[in-house]
């Protein structure tokens, strides 16, 4: 039956995205609406974080203000078991403390300060307001942005924090982002750790998965691989540094989307569309919607 399954999601997952995007895959299976492989997704890397201190709300605001499709979430998780918004397992880069974030409960972490660093690194965007903001947490990140708004949320070092999948998707049920009346689009989940995604498919095979893979050099992928991917996964996400057009259409014509990280520069944004990615990551939402109007 898993199999079935599988099969109906990975067509529907090919679809369309969004309302008035309609498939025969979608009417077949009406909770599983459209991941559109023609339509080019956005991706606010940790927020506007070209603009803003990365991973906290004010950046997340501005991501959606640029036109980013989804708001990405990196998770790290608590001394007391809290998942916080926090793409380093360390505190000293992005506040004003030390140490690791699962030695800190989620009480102390809020007393950090996660604005000023930005300030003082970044003197051409700084502003007053990011003084002294807090790391948000995933749930307080849902409750600001709503249902309205796409999630892009990775499970970072897993193998650091037992049961952070389990409290995921518990978290995601209880503010209805996924279950029957959920649009499989409004969250996507991706992570270096096939365990840790073979965990949430096992829990719950509904949500869309991506893999993302480290390259040390020029990235390489063989047929057996991205058939492997596809069990789990509808899509692969790495370095746009690494990859080229034949990477590219390779992994496009195993019928898996692929979403490369972090595209700041438009030239490369470019060359990347004529390459045929189905969405990027970017620290500049608004650089990269300039690029998709002109493409239109």
């Amino acid at each position: 039956m898993k199999g079935l399954f599988r099969n109906v999601f990975m067509s529907a997952a090919l679809v369309g995205i969004g309302a008035g995007v309609v498939g025969q895959a979608e009417a077949a299976e009406p909770i599983h609406p459209s991941l559109n492989q023609n339509k080019i997704l956005n991706v606010a890397h940790r927020g506007a974080s070209g603009h803003a201190p990365e991973h906290t709300l004010l950046a997340y605001k501005l991501g959606e203000n640029m036109k980013g499709d989804y708001i990405e979430v990196d998770l790290q998780m608590t001394k007391d078991g809290e998942l916080i918004a926090m793409h380093d397992e360390k505190l000293d880069r992005t506040t004003n403390g030390t140490g690791l974030v699962k030695d800190h409960t989620l009480a102390e972490i809020k007393q950090l300060d996660a604005g000023s660093w930005f300030n003082e690194k970044n003197p051409e965007y700084a502003k007053k307001e990011y003084v002294g903001i807090e790391v948000p947490t995933l749930e307080e990140v849902i409750q600001k942005f709503g249902k309205d708004a796409r999630y892009y949320i990775e499970t970072k070092s897993p193998h650091v924090y037992p049961g952070m999948e389990q409290k995921l998707l518990e978290i995601l049920e209880e503010y209805k982002l996924t279950g029957p009346n959920a649009p499989s689009s409004k969250v996507i989940i991706q992570s270096f750790s096939s365990e840790s995604l073979k965990m949430v498919h096992e829990l719950n095979p509904t949500v869309p998965l991506v893999q993302l893979i480290s390259y040390k050099g020029s990235a390489t992928i063989t047929d057996e691989q991205l058939e492997e991917y596809k069990t789990y996964s509808i899509g692969l996400g790495m370095s746009y540094k690494t990859i080229d057009e034949a990477y590219v259409q390779k992994v496009r014509e195993h019928g898996l989307l692929i979403h490369p990280y972090t595209v700041n520069e438009k030239e490369d944004m470019r060359r990347l569309l004529d390459w045929g990615v189905t969405g990027m990551f970017t620290n500049f939402p608004d650089r990269l919607q300039e690029v998709l109007k002109k493409k239109k």
